[in-house]
């Protein structure tokens, strides 16, 4: 059994830009379309309501979103498994609406374990690719 190596937090932010950056400008070409107000409250909300939804079918599908992709990361269960659309749904739930709040919670009450709440009520790790 190969050892569960955790991704670092500076390959999971770099993941988390380019995922928000990618949805950003889908949200922006939406945003025209539908002719919202992309930085008013409505706006902002719909937007993470979309990467909600870009997160958690990615990620239950094969563990990974484009970001996870190009930095060789994945979300997996805690001995490297595969996870599934209600574990995602979850995990993804807290980095689409409570990111501070599930980034913080994380960083100080599970010191060393590199997860974020809700990786940790969704049972989840995010772990460095084995290719």
């Amino acid at each position: 059994m190969e050892e569960l190596v955790l991704a670092r937090w500076v390959d999971r932010f770099w993941a988390w830009l380019i995922d928000v950056l990618l949805m950003g400008l889908v949200w922006h070409r939406l945003s025209i379309l539908l002719r919202v107000e992309a930085v008013h409250l409505e706006g902002v909300l719909m937007l993470s309501c979309l990467l909600f939804l870009y997160w958690t079918v990615l990620e239950g599908y094969r563990g990974q979103s484009l970001g996870k992709m190009l930095l060789n990361i994945v979300v997996a269960g805690p001995y490297g498994e595969a996870i599934g659309y209600r574990d995602s749904a979850v995990q993804s739930f807290g980095k689409a609406f409570l990111l501070p709040a599930d980034l913080l919670i994380g960083l100080f009450a599970f010191r060393g374990g590199r997860q974020r709440l809700f990786n940790r009520l969704s049972d989840t790790v995010v772990r460095e690719q084995i290719l």
